[in-house]
């Protein structure tokens, strides 16, 4: 319903059809979620060219990836704060490939949780003045919340303001003056619970505040001046990048590699395209030695696609004659945590001891994305695979194939 209501918007302003889109996702979106939001811009009448990371487009729509030579690489930071959640993400770009290294955040914290600091404390304001409790008031709270908004946008450039709302309640009117110190005492607590994820991904990228290269300011919040001085003071008072309305940077970002993508960049933009996997994928495997079941990564997150890898196992008992390959994306070290993709069986296997006979398992991402795993009995040849496509509400399996 958005993306209809966007597509509404476009064509009454440009009075001509809109058909295609590029539609931008959090990094840490899995492969169904990102399927779940290519199905929603199909059925919104949409062709969806491609889906972006938002820190990604936030990345090009800051011009980061034209200061990334094919051989120099830089490291960006994006911080996008917005009006219910903070996404922090790692990015490292160069050689046209954006490369997530790490993604934090918190999906409850944004915007709206300082206006309704400052409307708790309006609230107690106004019983002050007033001995009027205005909290069970849905109608006078939203008229309050609406004014606590404006003020914390106006505190953005301002050092005080007031907030007047005529008739609040029982026929009487409110009016405060609240500074911006008043308004950075209030949320306090909230602003440095803010710079939690941005230790975290630094952390979880293994990388030093020192080898950031550029942080980059998406999401209306990030505007708040004390969001940027505790940034800032993280990254030991390096500038941070704000020329562009962070409302729009990620927005901007996708239109940018739209043009990109539809040839209307009149060779002015640089043709990145993000093909990389966003997880690992892998098969279900008994570690050697023990009877512990592990995820054998065979493709690693963030690899460029096309990509072929191919790894080797072999039998755990005696005169085993078949072996299940279950395949999942995911990064957890347990298979069962990840999610499930396919599986497939290679049976037939002739009697051997364990350890001795040998399969060659190979997983193929073609430039479509779709991902081709099989597995060959070296003593035989016998092969069988299964396609797996992601262009679904749910993977579509196009069954076991034996090839003789």
């Amino acid at each position: 319903m958005v993306l209809s209501k966007m597509r509404e918007i476009a064509e009454a302003y440009l009075n001509s059809t809109v058909k295609n889109a590029v539609i931008t996702v959090p990094a840490y979106f899995n492969d169904s979620q990102r399927q779940a939001t290519k199905n929603a811009g199909n059925a919104a009448g949409l062709n969806v060219m491609s889906i972006i990371n938002e820190p990604t487009a936030a990345a090009i729509a800051y011009g980061i990836d034209r200061k990334a030579g094919w051989y120099s690489k830089r490291n960006v930071m994006i911080f996008d704060l917005g009006g219910g959640t903070l996404d922090v993400s790692l990015l490292t770009i160069g050689d046209g490939v954006f490369e997530v290294k790490a993604t934090a955040g918190d999906t409850h914290l944004g915007g709206e949780d300082f206006d309704n600091k400052m409307v708790d404390f309006c609230v107690e304001q106004f019983k002050k003045k007033h001995n009027l409790d205005v909290s069970g008031n849905s109608k006078a709270l939203r008229r309050l919340r609406d004014a606590c908004e404006k003020a914390k946008r106006r505190l953005s450039f301002t050092s005080a303001t007031d907030i007047e709302i005529d008739c609040l309640y029982e026929g009487t009117d409110f009016y405060t003056t609240i500074t911006r110190a008043k308004f950075e005492q209030l949320n306090m607590d909230f602003f440095n619970k803010c710079m939690e994820p941005v230790e975290k991904c630094l952390k979880d990228a293994n990388m030093e505040v020192s080898s950031v290269h550029d942080v980059v300011l998406a999401g209306g919040s990030s505007r708040i001046p004390k969001v940027q001085e505790l940034l800032q003071d993280v990254f030991k008072g390096k500038q941070l990048c704000k020329s562009i309305n962070p409302d729009e940077a990620i927005a901007y970002g996708a239109a940018v590699q739209a043009a990109v993508l539809s040839g209307n960049g009149n060779g002015k933009l640089q043709d990145f395209t993000e093909d990389v996997t966003p997880l690992s994928l892998g098969f279900e495997c008994l570690e050697r030695g023990s009877s512990k079941l592990f995820m054998n990564i065979v493709i690693p997150r963030n690899s460029r696609i096309p990509v072929m890898k191919k790894t080797s196992v072999t039998t755990v008992y005696d005169n085993q004659d078949l072996v299940d390959f279950a395949v999942y994306e995911g990064e957890s070290c347990i298979a069962k945590n990840n999610n499930f993709l396919a599986k497939f069986t290679l049976d037939g296997i002739p009697p051997a001891p364990k350890n001795v006979p040998s399969f060659e398992v190979c997983f193929n991402i073609d430039a479509n994305g779709i991902l081709n795993v099989s597995a060959e009995d070296k003593s035989t040849g016998q092969k069988k695979g299964i396609t797996i496509k992601s262009d679904s509400d749910i993977r579509n399996f196009e069954g076991i194939e034996k090839v003789n």
